[in-house]
């Protein structure tokens, strides 16, 4: 039964869409299972019902017409309990709404199971017989982890026009979209454009080639080098494998000169696809082939056609004849967007940006930010392919995006950016004003910036300064470690451009979800690993090159201000402070006027808040990283999106966490910054400013809006709600506090958002 399961779940993951996965779920289910009849029903929230989108056994004709209410007959059952039900004998009165609407003869054995995802019931897999039957504990068990399969599949299909089709009636419009986590706000609507890995065959979306004759002419180029390669290969391995296993790179030769992989691909160029679509279709029905044989050898073969058919991919990307050609209006999507990714559409064409994995911290999502761009990232089983020229609506704001949306989604939209506009030109009229509380509190509002190109957008917001450059993105966008010059020349820049208002340089943060392509570093663990000033105080010759490189730029200007990430304890700080001495002194004997600028310290893992008091005695200022603060307060990797819901800088112990640190820094006299991605939520702000902190750094796309919070509370009252909201124990309370409190100062055009 295992092996069956194995291979349900491989046909399921290899379907073209959901419609085909469900059906090959119920079909094989119904056989392993010897019953009469296997049925998926998926649950509709807002219409409060089950229905059917998947049979067999029963009249094709059922699908998208039989359906239960909320906690009626044997299917409202087993979704309201969330657990399997097994009747022997199923009770007459359960069962008259099922026989009704299918008009079959009664089924005496059932078995249902829910099918979940991320604790909630998206539908129910069940099974029934003719005669009594009380299905056994295997059986039980193989229904209920083949469900757990089908819950990613179902919760991404929900906005699938295959299956809510089926689902919904004619001429109603669907709100369909998917989910995942916000990394950058903002709205748009736009062409979707697939842009992939070089061997991430499953990727590539469907494409009409500008030019069949040289798309043909590009696969036999790559067939040719590929087979060249493999030739090499097996050359190199002479002496070291036996004749038996050098015999597959003999098999690999004759699958690339096969009539069924080459004529085939050719025929689905010619046909109206290009090079690597065609490839994917050839690849994808060969190996399904494989899947479907009896014999567990050969079907493991289906992998070798997999792998084979992405190394031909990455060599037909080599040889590509087509530039890309952007929408005007383009919406990048991919399974890993990376910077460059994003570089190279033209500034002018990108509206959003969508990728199935990465995290809110990436350098990417970074760049989409510092853009204007909304990117949603982290969203699973994305279904990539399929969104190739689809009219695609990114809500940055929730974290959603929508598949061809109707006129009404359209509609809302233009309002809401229409609103967008006009806030946006009323709160230009604040450029000029401090940020100041209606009570006379001041507070430092800076920017977050990471490119050269980010200055523009903080003086054009009228920042303080830049609370927080991560210096770590030239690195990022380079092919290897810049040199103190060229550090040099952009940290210049930066100051001058600033200057007289204060830059705060991060050092190197790299590690975690920022890795060097040309450093790379293997961690089972990366977020708990080699990261941050770990990496660099292990390396002091990169970390006293970057901090010579901002020394000598900053001589004559005297703006600059250094930050350490990953403090985690004193020893870590005297190192560091040692370290940036010695930097200075050997600038003052070459002839540099270097001056000791103010350090401060990032507080933000549970060791330093702890030790504030103590880290604060050794430098000037302390700045809280929500981001990283929260992630491992609440033990949640925000980048992972089956936990990401989790994660909350709002939560209890984050609130306290940041109240110990503003007391540390009020003892010893030094200030206390917020420059996580928190501090631009005006929810989240308004609090920080009631709990004692002195200065904010946001994104210059949310100054506007934080500064005119500041100057329309008192200060006293934000202190008044800081106090209320310490005493719950859970962060929703403090959003509706929070919002309410907004709401009553005037200022709920602060968090609107589409789709609320």
């Amino acid at each position: 039964m295992l092996d069956s399961l194995r291979q349900i779940v491989q046909d399921v993951n290899s379907a073209p869409n959901i419609p085909a996965a469900l059906h090959t779920a119920v079909r094989q289910t119904r056989q392993v299972l010897d019953v009469d009849v296997c049925s998926v029903y998926f649950t509709e929230p807002d219409r409060r019902r089950h229905i059917i989108v998947a049979t067999q056994g029963l009249s094709p004709e059922v699908v998208g017409h039989v359906q239960f209410g909320f906690g009626k007959g044997l299917i409202g059952m087993v979704a309201e309990r969330t657990e399997p039900l097994n009747l022997e004998c199923v009770p007459a009165h359960l069962d008259q709404g099922f026989l009704a609407q299918t008009g079959a003869d009664p089924y005496q054995g059932f078995l249902g199971v829910p099918v979940t995802h991320r604790g909630r019931v998206l539908g129910v897999l069940a099974v029934r017989q003719r005669a009594a039957r009380r299905f056994q504990e295997a059986d039980v068990a193989f229904l209920a982890t083949l469900a757990a399969q089908l819950g990613g599949a179902i919760a991404y299909a929900k906005m699938s026009s295959d299956l809510c089709a089926v689902c919904a009636p004619q001429g109603a419009e669907e709100e369909r979209y998917l989910e995942g986590l916000i990394g950058a706000s903002g709205a748009g609507i736009g062409i979707g454009l697939v842009i992939f890995p070089p061997r991430d065959l499953a990727s590539v979306p469907d494409r009409r080639p500008l030019c069949p004759d040289q798309e043909e002419a590009a696969l036999r180029m790559a067939l040719q080098a590929l087979g060249e390669e493999l030739e090499q290969l097996k050359s190199g391995l002479k002496e070291k494998l036996p004749a038996a296993d050098r015999a597959l790179f003999d098999a690999y030769a004759m699958l690339l000169q096969s009539p069924e992989l080459v004529e085939s691909t050719v025929a689905r160029i010619h046909a109206g696809n290009w090079a690597p679509g065609a490839l994917r279709q050839t690849i994808e029905l060969h190996a399904q082939r494989f899947e479907q044989l009896e014999d567990a050898y050969l079907r493991e073969r289906a992998t070798d056609i997999r792998e084979l058919g992405a190394c031909l991919l990455a060599h037909l990307q080599q040889v590509a004849v087509n530039p890309v050609e952007y929408p005007p209006q383009t919406v990048l999507v991919g399974s890993q967007i990376s910077a460059l990714d994003v570089m190279r559409v033209p500034p002018d064409r990108l509206v959003g940006m969508l990728s199935s994995e990465g995290s809110p911290a990436s350098h990417a999502t970074i760049l989409a930010r510092s853009l204007g761009v909304p990117a949603i990232v982290g969203m699973g089983k994305l279904p990539i392919a399929r969104l190739e020229g689809q009219e695609l609506l990114v809500n940055g704001y929730q974290g959603r995006v929508y598949i061809r949306p109707g006129p009404v989604l359209r509609g809302r939209l233009e309002g809401f950016v229409c609103q967008e506009r006009l806030l946006s030109a009323e709160l230009e009229a604040l450029r000029e004003l401090p940020a100041t509380t209606s009570d006379g509190t001041e507070i430092c509002l800076y920017t977050n910036a990471g490119l050269r190109s980010d200055t523009n957008a903080c003086l054009a917001v009228g920042a303080s300064g830049i609370g927080l450059y991560r210096t770590e993105l030239q690195f990022m966008l380079n092919d290897r470690f810049p040199t103190e010059s060229e550090q040099t020349v952009l940290y210049r820049q930066i100051l001058e451009a600033l200057a007289p208002r204060p830059v705060t340089l991060r050092t190197l943060d790299l590690g975690g979800d920022k890795p060097l392509s040309y450093f790379p570093v293997q961690e089972a663990n990366p977020m708990l690993g080699w990261r941050g000033i770990r990496m660099t105080l292990d390396h002091p010759e990169i970390f006293l090159t970057q901090i010579r490189a901002a020394l000598r730029a900053a001589a004559g200007i005297g703006n600059l201000r250094l930050m350490f990430p990953m403090i985690t304890g004193i020893p870590e700080v005297e190192e560091t402070l040692a370290l940036v001495d010695r930097a200075r002194r050997q600038l003052l004997e070459e002839g540099v006027s270097a001056q000791q600028p103010p350090l401060g310290l990032m507080i933000e893992v549970p060791a330093a808040v702890h030790q504030a008091q103590e880290l604060a005695q050794r430098v000037d200022f302390l700045a809280v990283g929500t981001n990283d603060l929260a992630q491992y307060l609440l033990a949640v990797d925000r980048g992972n999106r089956q936990v990401a819901r989790l994660f909350d800088p709002l939560h209890p112990a984050v609130l306290r966490a940041l109240v110990q640190v503003v007391e540390a820094g009020k003892r010893t006299g030094k200030p206390v910054s917020v420059c996580g991605e928190a501090a631009g939520d005006p929810l989240a702000a308004l609090l920080f400013v009631g709990l004692g902190v002195a200065c904010l750094s946001v994104s210059a796309a949310n100054l506007p809006r934080v500064k005119w919070l500041i100057r329309s509370i008192e200060c006293t009252r934000a202190q008044e709600l800081a106090k209320v909201a310490l005493g719950y124990d859970r962060p929703q309370p403090v959003r509706r506090l929070l919002a309410e409190a907004l709401n009553d100062f005037g200022l709920s055009r602060l968090v609107s958002a589409i789709g609320n």
